[in-house]
């Protein structure tokens, strides 16, 4: 049996210069990982749950998954303001709400403040995992949130004139605007 190159394994996609390719490549490789990369005489095994900074799984990662995936789904989709559904467009709350009812029928409050203040534990940033929700404001006002998906990634509807995108908690304004983070998912 020879050993194969890493090159051969479509689960490992290429970088991509924006992040409506970089959120495909990402679904794409785990679709392909779910689905499994070899023939029909392979083994199938699920893939290990995602990891938060901390070494934590979310509680329920078959729940986290759907979230991920439907929230990567949407990127590209624009942004407006009050949009709740990919139609329409989405604002930052508007995303969140419509991703959780669209794949767990669960309903949340509307507004980034409300889900702030919504009962659940706050949780450190180190201490992350795959689908709690991000928020962002300024003056201890909260005015933003997003879905974490991992290795330091959210996904949120940003601004007008912008669309769905995927960025990073550590980019200049969001690591300083950041306020916080809620575990939806217990």
């Amino acid at each position: 049996m020879t050993a194969m190159k890493a090159a051969h394994y479509p689960c490992s996609p290429a970088p991509a210069p924006s992040a409506r390719r970089a959120a495909t490549a990402l679904l794409l490789g785990c679709a392909l990982a779910l689905a499994g990369c070899g023939g029909p005489q392979q083994v199938r095994t699920a893939p290990p749950p995602q990891r938060g900074g901390s070494g934590e799984v979310p509680q329920d990662p078959a729940a986290a998954n759907a979230i991920l995936m439907r929230a990567l789904s949407l990127v590209g989709t624009p942004y407006r303001y009050g949009g709740n559904t990919p139609e329409s467009g989405f604002d930052c709350s508007g995303l969140v709400n419509y991703v959780y009812r669209d794949m767990l029928d669960l309903r949340l409050p509307r507004t980034s403040r409300e889900l702030a203040a919504m009962q659940g534990p706050k949780i450190a940033q180190a201490r992350l995992v795959p689908a709690d929700l991000v928020f962002f404001g300024s003056g201890g006002e909260v005015s933003h949130v997003g879905i974490y998906v991992g290795e330091g990634r959210f996904v949120h509807a940003p601004s007008t004139g912008g669309t769905v995108r995927l960025d990073r908690l550590d980019g200049p304004w969001w690591r300083d605007h950041y306020t916080g983070a809620k575990r939806v998912l217990h």
